[in-house]
């Protein structure tokens, strides 16, 4: 939804809309999911870069040592963090507000939304100005929800799957993601497809973090402050 159709659609409600020139966008159970999946990730690229690469020593007696246990121990408490809040962010898509819900789906069947992204591929190659939307832009939409949402799944999938290997065929983990050794028999594929789904998301957030400060600069509309506040102000207001 564009900036004018959001602010039309508060003047007739009566709100003070257009002389604050800020809505509120992402409400507190999203702003929180964001920082802690921010935290999370960090932890688990960190974490499981050292699991795939692992150090080549140690000092002292390897049995004063368990260097590896920790980072592995760190790696899958911040996996089970990420998965629960993972669970908590789909529910707060169904009872939240309609920008909760946007990095979930892409609107494939709708006409207007290509219309849409593909001016605003133009304003990101500085070809088109920019309209500005309430939530994410048709672009940041499609790219979340094909570069980050997507992929976060199958990294908690997979990662689940990779450790119940270790938990034993007894555990939950083993019963609820087990599945995923009939695709992939041989887990050292399962362990490939997990890095690479790492450097995936690693790509996004470099990307992610771009445009947020691009976006906040050139498209005079706060993006990172709208992350911790929740509204999203807007500098100026196009005729």
């Amino acid at each position: 939804m564009t900036i004018h159709e959001t602010l039309a659609a508060a003047d007739a409600h009566g709100e003070k809309a257009v002389e604050r020139r800020s809505i509120y966008v992402y409400e507190a159970p999203v702003r929180i999911w964001h920082w802690v999946n921010a935290v999370s990730i960090l932890t688990l690229a960190l974490t499981g870069y050292f699991i795939g690469s692992p150090l080549p020593s140690v000092p002292g007696e390897a049995i004063a040592n368990f260097l590896m246990g920790y980072i592995r121990f760190i790696h899958f408490a911040a996996g089970q963090v990420l998965a629960v809040f993972l669970i908590l962010r789909i529910y707060w898509a169904f009872v939240g507000n309609i920008h909760a819900r946007q990095i979930f789906y892409v609107p494939f069947w709708s006409g207007r939304f290509w219309k849409e992204w593909l001016h605003e591929l133009r304003w990101y190659t500085f070809l088109a100005r920019q309209p500005k939307y309430v939530g994410h832009n048709p672009l940041s939409q499609f790219t979340m929800f094909l570069m980050f949402t997507v992929p976060l799944f199958f990294m908690v999938i997979t990662g689940f799957a990779l450790y119940s290997e270790g938990a034993g065929r007894d555990g939950w983990e083993y019963a609820l993601f087990g599945w995923v050794f009939s695709i992939w028999p041989n887990s050292q594929d399962i362990h490939t497809f997990h890095h690479l789904g790492m450097w995936v998301i690693l790509v996004f957030v470099m990307v992610h973090i771009y445009v947020a400060i691009r976006e906040d600069i050139m498209s005079r509309q706060s993006i990172i402050s709208s992350m911790i506040s929740g509204e999203r102000l807007f500098k100026d207001r196009e005729d």
